[in-house]
């Protein structure tokens, strides 16, 4: 990466969305609920004296469609980065959310142990590396610039703290990211910067 001057990122989890309230483990995306529309406009509009350059989403069905609202609100372009992405559940797809097996993978990536691996699926390491690239390739082509990103509530608590120099890795640590409630980061040539961190709230959501 060679940025001259960083570039502020507001990072948020998508709005709400119906998939938010499943029992099972999946990584089927769901869409937006009209209340998580209405959180994905509210984001927006409070950007639009900040020149927001672009708009970068997450593959997933309510990202993208969060996206598409902000994208429409601030008159900026879109793009979809699978690199994004939440944290896949490969073979544990199905099982009870709050199973052992998925969460005691997350426990051990909480607990420092990122190379243990979701079964069927990616390592801690493997997660916080693809979201590194696609956030700093982001940054690398918009230096100087604002841009709006949408991704998860897991990726973003576990991947965020420990890449940023000024945070804990615990920072987010069993504490779910609110719907539409952007982290604000600043990504150049000293690494990765929190300005502010939204404020946890409501149940645990991916």
């Amino acid at each position: 990466m060679s940025l001259q001057c960083p570039t502020r990122l507001y990072i948020a989890r998508h709005g709400a969305a119906d998939h938010d309230e499943a029992r099972v483990l999946s990584d089927e995306g769901g869409w937006l609920t009209e209340r998580g529309r209405e959180q994905v406009r509210s984001c927006a509009r409070s950007l639009t004296a900040d020149r927001i350059a672009a708009v970068q989403t997450s593959p997933r069905e309510p990202a993208v469609e969060s996206g598409r609202v902000a994208a429409s609100i601030l008159s900026v372009g879109l793009e979809v980065l699978p690199g994004l992405a939440e944290i896949a559940v490969g073979e544990c797809a199905g099982r009870p959310r709050g199973d052992r097996s998925f969460q005691d993978v997350y426990d051990a990536w909480t607990a420092g142990d990122l190379q243990v691996r979701v079964p069927g699926a990616e390592s801690g390491a493997e997660v916080i590396a693809r979201f590194r690239e696609a956030v700093e390739s982001v940054a690398d082509r918009f230096r100087g610039e604002q841009v709006l990103v949408f991704s998860h509530s897991g990726v973003m608590s576990l991947a965020i703290p420990r890449l940023a120099t000024n945070t804990p890795d615990s920072l987010a640590d069993n504490k779910p990211v609110p719907p539409a409630d952007p982290a604000v980061l600043e990504v150049g040539d000293e690494g990765w910067r929190v300005v502010s961190w939204p404020r946890s709230s409501g149940s645990p959501a991916r």
